[in-house]
């Protein structure tokens, strides 16, 4: 992951080197393998916090314990029925299913606690349906870098079988079990799990590198063109930022570095930059203009990197319902 990172994770990171080693790792206990690594960076990013930030910080954890410590509520209940209510029968009932009893995954818990590359050298020699079933289980950037681990003919292959992946039934992940490190504790019983598919790909794939992504939809094309325009119509890439709405870009503003911004403009469209600078102070957006206009040639590498940062974000408040994504299907929850 790159350098910078929100404001959450750059508090969490300061309460928790100020709680010391021992509350600290009970704490990181608690945590999954993604957030962990990130607050892991966080920690070894900071080196001096002035003692205001940190009492703020602390003072911030005091109010919001507080808050919550006289709060009881019966969670899993009300867990289901928000879920329900919000998704419907069929969509909340995995998601319930991940949230109260730890999926039906849990071997594969071990292979998000790995990097990319000792990943992608583990299951590299597995049958291609098989590590699609794989990494449909796995974080969406974590997939994508695992996939960048591949070779093309594999790497496409692999995301071909996700696209086409309409479920995953639980005997196929009890078989999946002997091979890897017992992905499904549960039975043959139970719903078939939905992974995969469309949007899945188009996830995955606005995480991976622009010229294997082209690879990827080029290969999918020759099997099957519609199949490849939908996820095309699926992803979200840096220009769709001309589709949110004012408000929206000024909140996505408040929440990504002027760095940051800087560094993906340097690859946007006059008509993308035009709408950023809208959004801003008028003193602002000077700023940001002899910003871009001093930046001397960057690598392509570099901008892509942080205009997937950006995305991010983006994903992240549209996940928190504080914006709205507009696709080519029409506007969608994302």
């Amino acid at each position: 992951m790159t350098a910078h990172y929100d404001e959450s994770v750059e508090k969490s990171a300061i309460l928790l080197v100020n709680l010391g080693e021992d509350y600290a790792a009970e704490a990181l206990k608690l945590l999954g393998p993604r957030e962990v690594q990130k607050l892991g960076h966080a920690m070894a990013t900071l080196k001096s916090v002035p003692r205001a930030k940190v009492e703020a910080v602390l003072d911030e954890f005091i109010s919001v314990t507080e808050a919550q410590a006289s709060v009881h509520v019966d969670t899993d209940n009300y867990i289901r029925s928000v879920l329900t209510k919000a998704l419907g029968n069929d969509k909340a009932s995995n998601l319930i299913a991940r949230i109260l009893h730890g999926g039906d995954t849990n071997g594969i818990e071990g292979l998000k606690w790995m990097d990319a590359d000792t990943v992608a050298d583990l299951i590299k020699n597995e049958h291609p349906q098989i590590i699609a079933t794989i990494l449909v289980h796995l974080e969406h950037d974590h997939a994508s870098e695992i996939l960048g681990h591949f070779s093309e003919r594999l790497r496409n292959d692999v995301v071909l079988r996700i696209a086409t992946l309409e479920g995953v039934q639980p005997n196929a992940l009890q078989e999946l079990n002997e091979v890897m490190l017992q992905l499904l504790a549960g039975s043959a019983s139970i719903k078939k799990t939905a992974m995969g598919g469309v949007r899945t790909v188009a996830e995955i794939l606005n995480y991976i590198g622009t010229a294997e992504e082209t690879s990827v939809i080029e290969a999918i094309k020759e099997y099957d063109p519609d199949l490849a325009q939908k996820i095309l119509d699926e992803m979200f890439v840096f220009e769709n930022l001309l589709d949110l709405d004012d408000r929206s870009v000024q909140m996505l503003l408040r929440e990504i570095q002027s760095d940051s911004l800087v560094m993906a403009l340097k690859g946007a469209s006059e008509t993308l930059r035009e709408k950023i600078f809208r959004n801003m102070s008028q003193r602002a957006a000077e700023m940001l203009r002899e910003d871009l206009e001093s930046r001397g040639p960057v690598r392509l590498s570099e901008v892509e990197t942080e205009q997937k940062e950006i995305l991010k974000v983006v994903r992240r408040l549209a996940d928190e319902g504080q914006i709205i994504l507009g696709g080519a299907g029409g506007e969608q929850m994302v």
